[in-house]
C-alpha cells in the first residue's frame, strides 16, 4: 500500500514528489509509520525502484505468456519497457545513481532473451535463415533497455540533435520493435 502510493507520487511529480510526509498522507498514516517500515527516504526511494522492477518481472511475465500461443512480438515487450520507465522510474533510477545507490542484482531481462533466443532459433530453422546468437539477442536486448530507460528523459533531445522532430518518439519505438524483429529472423536490421 505504501509503495503503491509512493507509485503513484512519482508518477504525478517525479523523485521529489515522494517524500515521506506525502506518502503518509496518502495512505492515511504517520511518517513515524512510514519512517519504521522504510528507515529513511532513500530506502523508501530503493524499495521503491525495486517495487518497480518487481512490477516490470510481472508485467514482463504477462507478456511472455501471451507469447506461448504464438509467435514473439516484440511490440508488447518493447512498449511495457518503456510504460515503466514513463511512469518516473527512468528519473528514480537515475536520480538514486547519483546519489550513490548501485543495484545489486542481474538478469532481470534473462528470461525474455531466452525466449526471444528459442523463437529465433525456431524461425530460422523453419526458413533456412542462420539464427542470431544469445549474445547478439543479450546486446540488442542491453541496447533496448537502455533506449527506453532513458526515453522519457533525454529522448527528445537526442532526436532533436539528428533534427528530427518531436513526434518522433514513437517512430523510435516503432524503430526498436522492428530492429528487434529482424533480429530474431536473423536479417540485418531496420532501413
Amino acid at each position: 500500500m505504501i509503495l503503491e502510493a509512493a507509485s503513484r507520487l512519482l508518477m504525478a511529480g517525479g523523485p521529489a514528489a515522494v517524500q515521506v510526509r506525502a506518502v503518509a498522507a496518502e495512505v492515511g498514516m504517520t511518517d513515524a509509520a512510514i519512517n519504521h517500515h522504510f528507515g529513511t527516504r532513500e530506502q523508501l526511494l530503493e524499495s521503491l525502484l525495486r517495487f518497480g522492477g518487481s512490477k516490470l518481472k510481472a508485467e514482463l511475465r504477462t507478456v511472455l505468456g501471451a507469447w506461448a500461443d504464438g509467435p514473439v512480438d516484440p511490440a508488447a515487450l518493447v512498449h511495457t519497457l518503456y510504460a515503466l520507465y514513463a511512469g518516473g522510474y527512468a528519473a528514480l533510477a537515475i536520480a538514486l545513481h547519483q546519489s550513490g545507490w548501485r543495484d545489486p542484482g542481474s538478469g532481470m531481462l534473462d528470461e525474455v532473451v531466452d525466449r526471444l533466443h528459442d523463437q529465433a532459433r525456431l524461425h530460422c530453422a523453419s526458413t533456412g535463415a542462420t539464427p542470431p546468437s544469445r549474445e547478439t539477442i543479450q546486446l540488442t536486448m542491453a541496447a533496448l533497455h537502455q533506449a527506453v530507460a532513458l526515453e522519457p528523459l533525454f529522448g527528445g533531445e537526442f532526436r532533436r540533435s539528428v533534427g528530427l522532430d518531436t513526434a518522433a518518439r514513437d517512430r523510435t519505438l516503432d524503430w526498436w520493435i522492428t530492429l528487434l524483429r529482424t533480429t530474431l529472423t536473423g536479417q540485418s536490421g531496420p532501413r
